[in-house]
């Protein structure tokens, strides 16, 4: 513990998102979960427009924030993301140097993260978030998130 009680705090829940990103996708260690989880994040805050992407990341661990904002560039943004394949590749940036390529399935790895952050996320922030997604890219969400 750090005695800071904000900081433990995020710490306990940070730790709880990179358990649950690990038990959904079935990895072995903490390391891949936590590279899953922040490159799936990457890939969305880029796709939000900047004022949506603030309001979800005001609903994150304050450790987990830092990671959803660090190497931020708010300039234009969002992405002109309309395709499956197009945010698929965006994940796969953040995770292909750092993930074994065995589980390196960028689909299978945003539609698991997607489902830890509705676990963790208000519903009406995921329902927000959701329906700022083309059709295509909804896909990826479970589909409990559907308004």
């Amino acid at each position: 513990t750090t005695g800071i009680s904000s900081f433990d705090t995020s710490i306990i829940k940070t730790k709880g998102w990179i358990r649950d990103v690990r038990q959904e996708l079935g990895l072995d260690d903490d390391q891949q979960a936590y590279v899953a989880l922040r490159g799936v994040l990457h890939a969305l805050r880029d796709r939000l427009t900047v004022e949506e992407a603030a309001h979800l990341g005001a609903q994150l661990p304050m450790l987990l924030r830092g990671v959803y904002y660090d190497g931020w560039h708010p300039a234009g943004k969002p992405l002109k993301i309309r395709h499956l394949e197009e945010f698929l590749e965006e994940v796969n940036k953040g995770i292909t140097q750092q993930m074994n390529p065995k589980l390196a399935d960028p689909q299978r790895i945003a539609k698991g993260v997607f489902k830890v952050v509705e676990k963790h996320v208000s519903e009406g922030e995921v329902g927000d978030v959701r329906s700022s997604f083309p059709k295509d890219l909804r896909s990826l969400w479970p589909e409990r998130a559907e308004a």
